[in-house]
């Protein structure tokens, strides 16, 4: 059954039994499948799973898109997970059996992954029990290194979720002005918990603008960041940037391609910013400054945490993130 709120992480070789993975076999469906952890090479190490975050990216792959196979590989779709490292290659220097860490994997709704040593981030005695799901705690990071954001700079940000809670705790401890736009009153409220001075329903296009432009005195803002993935969230969001202002582009738009208002953006000589990272050490870089600010308590991402489901309630887990029943925001999954 979900478990809103468990009393610690920890994981073993004897933790839940047979290796085993949660396999999406079709759109829709999942089945659970015994794995056989494969030993460490060289320069690799293996990881007893204790927990990986549900992203909302996962949710493309979970309807069956047509370009997409199955069944996808034992594990695939998790990348935010963390666990205890089990085995170590020969050449591996700066990590050891029984550390704990968070990783840079793609098969991580599973018990077990190996990896890269290269690919694996040390967690701090500090967070010992914590959920640390650093791959996304490093997404909202490196958005916010790219928006750049200043002291006194008024800033919108669109979609009040994991990412976009986290994007108004930083924007507003540099010192902005952040101006909250979101769909649910949860979501609304959460975001004035983390420091939202302005909170905005979406709900009318141009209602919208007009509060902005009456909250900014007709100036409208320095920095909007999009953290939707949608067409129209993304046309609101150029809507909202200033002459001279930017746009910065944090949404997974992966259902399509997108129109723009290239007049507009023209017009209003906006930078545009994709602030989506490819390169692993930046995004390694990322997970590292992020699991620094959750340890010097600068980021608490746990009330954010909505819901630890089982391994074998992966589907359930997908199904409210889809859905997202109540005050929810984010599932983890306890896989060991």
């Amino acid at each position: 059954m979900m478990n809103a709120h468990p009393k610690t992480w920890t994981a073993s070789k004897a933790a839940g039994g047979t290796p085993r993975a949660a396999r999406i076999v079709e759109p829709g469906r999942v089945e659970i499948v015994p794995i056989t952890p494969r030993d460490p090479d060289a320069a690799e190490v293996r990881i007893a799973i204790e927990g990986c975050g549900v992203c909302a990216s996962n949710l493309g792959p979970w309807a069956g898109p047509e370009w997409m196979d199955f069944p996808l590989e034992p594990g695939a779709l998790g990348h935010e997970a963390w666990g205890v490292i089990e085995a170590v290659g020969p050449q591996v220097r700066h990590l050891e059996a029984g550390q704990r860490v968070a990783f840079a994997g793609q098969h991580g709704f599973a018990t077990h992954e190996t990896v890269p040593a290269a690919d694996v981030i040390p967690l701090p005695a500090s967070l010992a029990g914590q959920p640390v799901p650093a791959e996304p705690l490093g997404c909202a990071v490196n958005v916010f290194h790219r928006a750049a954001i200043r002291p006194g700079d008024t800033v919108a940000i669109i979609g009040i979720g994991f990412l976009g809670a986290l994007l108004v705790r930083q924007a507003a401890q540099a010192g902005a002005r952040v101006i909250a736009i979101s769909r649910r009153d949860s979501s609304l409220q959460l975001a004035r918990g983390v420091g939202a001075e302005q909170v905005i329903v979406m709900d009318d296009h141009w209602r919208i603008i007009e509060d902005v432009k009456r909250l900014t005195g007709g100036r409208m803002c320095d920095t909007v960041i999009e953290v939707v993935g949608k067409q129209w969230p993304l046309d609101l969001a150029a809507e909202l940037v200033c002459e001279g202002g930017q746009l910065v582009i944090a949404g997974y738009h992966q259902d399509g391609p997108r129109q723009v208002n290239m007049q507009m953006w023209n017009w209003k000589g906006m930078d545009v910013i994709n602030a989506h990272e490819r390169d692993p050490q930046v995004v390694l870089r990322g997970m590292r400054d992020a699991v620094r600010a959750v340890a010097e308590g600068r980021l608490d991402p746990r009330p954010l945490y909505s819901a630890t489901y089982p391994l074998e309630e992966l589907g359930t887990a997908l199904d409210a993130t889809r859905d997202k029943p109540g005050n929810f925001v984010k599932a983890l999954i306890q896989c060991n």
